[in-house]
């Protein structure tokens, strides 16, 4: 009896000090959660799981770590399990780490139960109502998600990303800022320079220390008369890496700001040489923007490529990046099926973006190709897709008279298409600088264009098929 008495004495012994032990691990886990210092609270939270699978505290936190840590994976099992018990904080950070993940409509349920949770405690939810308006913005733009042909993609340091690019010479050059302008300070962009080498573009730090997009020109031997964009380009975030098309007019940048939907997003906007002034940016869409950092967009017209950076799912200090193949016009993806239209946004495989029995080896062997200017054999008016072995880049190649004058109609439909845009987007920036009755008179004029373009729209995709298909018709005889 005296023995087992013993023995039962000994084990509540080891419980406590057991206990003890995890009291104190937790309090100490706790006091480091607290302080914000995830990476350390991380271990004793993971054992706290393993001892109590079921503790709905414990995985919250522990998923929480994870979370701040960069483990999405095991941090989305453990916060779902949280949410399940209806430990209301998991409801935010779930939010976030699906909006990480791409799951948006799932991003958008999250926040709005976590705003309601907070409003039920009479919190302030200004910050989770963006961030909902966020997710619900980012499903919307997967949901439109361009089909465009991805043909390689590198991963690369992120201070070397511009190893990647290859410009024709009447594409430009790209220069590291600080080799440009011959300077150590740690600025972190890129100098666009034209053809002509008569003009520049590129950013720099503000007095309030965010980044602006400048302009200089070459006077004589040497640049000048420098020239900060207009807001309508830049905003209040960082504003950088700009490209101009050789058309002198179309710009490529990336910013932090204008509803951007993650770290840099990138845009386009055009020179309004009627009014010497920019027109309104339009941000692109998937799958070039993601909710991480999507940069340095570039389009060589003379070979038919593109490239951009991301640091999306990418170690830090590393980017991929993508080259691509513009499309003339846009297409989206032809899906009802989310999970496809998810994975072509987030670039989870680049050959599920390629068409069936393409061969793109002559394409990559192009992009890292020296090309002067001028040079005839990369001459492309447009890109006609035929067949997958077939394209054309200009009228002289169709062989159908009936194709040709068809894809004549395409090119004319394109055009008074732009011209009515352009017209559209002048009036629409005159009505903003017009007064009452200025408006009341572009009014009728914006409707009739907005009206005349939505007729217009179907129109070239409409002379593309039949041009095809004549051409095709055409080739079929000839054998």
């Amino acid at each position: 009896m005296k023995g087992l008495r013993k023995k039962l004495l000994y084990l509540l012994s080891i419980l406590f000090i057991s206990m003890g032990m995890q009291a104190q691990s937790l309090d100490q886990a706790k006091k480091l959660y607290n302080d914000g210092q995830y990476a350390e609270a991380k271990p004793a939270f993971e054992k706290l799981v393993k001892t109590s699978p079921n503790n709905s505290s414990y995985n919250l936190w522990y998923g929480i770590c994870c979370y701040e840590t960069g483990n999405l994976q095991d941090a989305q099992k453990h916060l779902e399990f949280a949410a399940k018990k209806k430990a209301s904080e998991a409801y935010g950070y779930l939010a976030r780490l699906y909006y990480k993940i791409y799951r948006f409509n799932d991003a958008v349920d999250m926040f709005n139960e976590y705003i309601a949770y907070l409003e039920k405690k009479k919190k302030d939810t200004t910050e989770w109502n963006a961030q909902l308006e966020l997710a619900e913005k980012a499903a919307r733009m997967m949901n439109n998600t361009e089909n465009v042909q991805i043909i390689d993609s590198l991963v690369v340091d992120k201070n070397d990303f511009l190893s990647a690019y290859q410009l024709s010479e009447e594409s430009g050059s790209l220069v590291p800022y600080r080799k440009f302008f011959n300077t150590d300070q740690p600025v972190e962009s890129v100098v666009y320079m034209n053809e002509k080498k008569d003009k520049v573009y590129y950013a720099h730090p503000t007095e309030d220390n965010r980044f602006c997009l400048y302009t200089q020109s070459k006077l004589m031997d040497s640049w000048g008369d420098e020239k900060q964009l207009p807001m309508t380009i830049n905003s209040n975030e960082d504003d950088n890496y700009p490209f101009v098309l050789s058309d002198g007019v179309t710009i490529y940048y990336a910013s932090k700001g204008n509803g951007s939907i993650g770290g840099y997003d990138l845009f386009i906007t055009r020179y309004n040489t009627n009014s010497d002034t920019y027109l309104t940016p339009e941000q692109m869409g998937m799958p070039f923007n993601s909710p991480y950092n999507d940069y340095m967009m570039v389009v060589d017209e003379a070979k038919g490529l593109g490239w951009f950076v991301t640091d999306r799912f990418q170690p830090e200090g590393q980017v991929v990046v993508y080259l691509f193949i513009p499309n003339p016009e846009r297409l989206d993806i032809n899906t009802e099926e989310e999970e496809i239209k998810r994975n072509r946004a987030i670039i989870s495989s680049i050959q599920e973006s390629w068409k069936e029995g393409s061969d793109y080896k002559t394409l990559i062997q192009l992009a890292h190709t020296q090309l002067s200017s001028g040079n005839e054999e990369i001459k492309k008016d447009f890109n006609f897709v035929i067949t997958d072995d077939v394209v054309y880049y200009t009228l002289e190649d169709i062989k159908s008279p009936e194709a040709r004058s068809y894809y004549e109609k395409v090119i004319a439909s394109r055009n008074q298409l732009n011209a009515l845009n352009e017209k559209l987007e002048n009036m629409r920036i005159d009505y903003t600088q017009a007064n009452q009755g200025g408006k009341d008179k572009l009014k009728a004029a914006i409707l009739q264009a907005e009206e005349k373009i939505a007729d217009l729209q179907s129109q070239p995709g409409e002379w593309e098929v039949k041009a095809r298909n004549a051409e095709i018709r055409f080739l079929r005889n000839k054998r």
